[in-house]
């Protein structure tokens, strides 16, 4: 399997340094950004495969920031990393692929499962 090159966008820069330091251990190319709109500055400059998102993001809310990625980087996969226990997906998220099981809620006390999603979101754009 080739490299994933993912994109963390999460205002916290505890969580941002935390997961890309987890994940970088299993070979995933991991760059991030504090806001959507420095994410989409990145993502005009290097290609990614995923994108995991805040929804609650400074400025650019994470949905929108998602929907704007997408027509940047159309072969790009999301997910959604909030503390939102309540978030549903929009009609616009849904028509990109997106499904409940693309969410996964913080605190996450075991980061094996944010891996597995990643890895299977992986899988599914490159069989």
């Amino acid at each position: 399997m080739s490299q994933i090159r993912l994109l963390i966008v999460d205002d916290e820069s505890s969580i941002r340094e935390s997961l890309t330091e987890f994940l970088r251990d299993f070979n995933i190319t991991v760059d991030s950004a504090n806001d959507a709109e420095a994410a989409l500055d990145i993502m005009t400059r290097k290609q990614f495969d995923l994108l995991l998102a805040d929804l609650r993001l400074p400025g650019m809310a994470g949905d929108l920031m998602i929907t704007r990625a997408h027509r940047l980087q159309p072969r790009m996969r999301f997910l959604i990393h909030t503390g939102s226990v309540d978030y549903r997906l929009s009609e616009e998220l849904i028509a990109l692929g997106l499904t409940p099981q693309d969410i996964i809620l913080k605190p996450l006390s075991d980061l094996t499962v944010l891996l597995n999603k990643i890895q299977l979101k992986f899988k599914q754009l490159f069989g």
